[in-house]
Order: structure tokens, then C-alpha cells, then sequence
């Protein structure tokens, strides 16, 4: 009987292999996607939502991918329902590790050039094309505020 067909021992084989997978996950942390297409109002939210996430577990790996109304918060100039400049929130959870994504087909179908998109902000081909891909092919979590 070789050491690994001993019932003990597979076990004790069985636990580590656990523990490591367990500790590689812990050390991860969760992957979320946080999916906005609904203009202003629903970038707010997110932004509050995100901040929120952030404080409560700040291990999260946090994409935002945007398309059609949603990547309004992510032009020049785009400001809040007071008037303040969502530049700034940008900037700040970019800095915290969160990765803003804008939808290429959105910019062409509305005839917005790259360049008015924020700087901080990642041009993917197509935004539901990324957020199926996070899901799928990466693991993520969903999230639509």
C-alpha cells in the first residue's frame, strides 16, 4: 500500500489541498462587476454602493463596466445631481483599485469621441460583451446597483 492509498493519509492529503485552495481564494478576495447602463442618477448609486463595499471589504477587486446612459458619469465635465464633478469619486476609487470599463459600440453609436472619456477610464469593444466575459470566464459577481 503506497502512501496515498492509505485512508489516513488521503484525508491528510485531502485537507491540505483544501486549506491551500481556501487560502488562495482568502488571498484573492472577491471579484465583483459592477454593471451600469442607466445614466447619472444610477453612477451615484454606484459610487455610494462601491465606497461602501470598499470599507466593508477592502480585499474586493471592483470592475465597473458601463454602456449606453451609463458611461455618461465617465465624460468630460459629467457632474452629479448638486453640481460636483464625478471626476473626482473617479479618481478616488481608481486609486482604491476599482477599474472603470466605457463600451466602444456606445461610443461610436453615439458619435463620442475617445477623448472625452475620462482618462482613468478603460475602452473595452463591447460592455455586455465584458461583463458575460467577468462572469464566465473570470468569476465574478454581478452587481447592478
Amino acid at each position: 500500500m503506497t502512501a496515498f492509498q492509505h485512508p489516513a493519509k488521503r484525508w491528510l492529503l485531502a485537507a491540505a489541498v483544501a486549506a491551500c485552495a481556501g487560502a488562495a481564494q482568502a488571498q484573492d478576495g472577491v471579484k465583483v462587476v459592477y454593471h451600469l447602463m442607466e445614466g447619472l442618477p444610477q453612477a451615484t448609486r454606484a459610487i455610494g454602493n462601491i465606497r461602501n463595499h470598499l470599507a466593508a471589504e477592502p480585499g474586493t477587486r471592483i470592475v465597473v463596466v458601463t454602456h449606453g446612459p451609463g458611461i455618461d458619469f465617465l465624460l468630460d465635465g459629467a457632474v452629479d445631481a448638486q453640481g460636483r464633478p464625478y471626476s473626482g469619486s473617479v479618481a478616488d476609487l481608481v486609486g482604491k483599485g476599482v477599474q472603470f470599463e466605457v463600451c466602444n459600440n456606445t461610443l461610436t453609436v453615439r458619435n463620442i469621441s475617445k477623448d472625452k472619456v475620462a482618462m482613468e477610464a478603460r475602452i473595452v469593444p463591447s460592455g455586455v460583451a465584458e461583463v458575460a466575459k467577468l462572469q464566465a470566464k473570470e468569476g465574478f459577481v454581478y452587481l447592478r446597483p
